[in-house]
């Protein structure tokens, strides 16, 4: 029997490049807020796939795309004043 991990070097090679960098985490960061809006939009549409949707229903997915609009138009006034004031965030 042979072990796997003595021939890892040969199956997947490891690289520095693999991880991701400070600046992608920070980036990953600072859209974390619309990351999580689209989640929950995506939870209220797969909760009425199945089923039709009622008037709660609507309002959770309308109230979901709401946060979406708002966590993009965030993002978009934090990267564009970031990018005004000459500095990055």
């Amino acid at each position: 029997m042979e072990f796997i991990a003595a021939l890892q070097n040969l199956v997947t090679p490891w690289s520095d490049g693999l991880e991701p960098s400070d600046a992608e985490l920070d980036v990953i960061e600072q859209e974390m807020p619309l990351i999580l809006a689209r989640v929950d939009l995506l939870d209220a549409q797969i909760m009425t796939l199945d089923r039709t949707p009622t008037e709660v229903d609507d309002r959770r997915i309308r109230r979901a795309r709401n946060r979406v609009l708002a966590a993009r138009r965030d993002l978009a006034n934090r990267i564009t004043g970031s990018m005004v004031s000459g500095e990055r965030a």
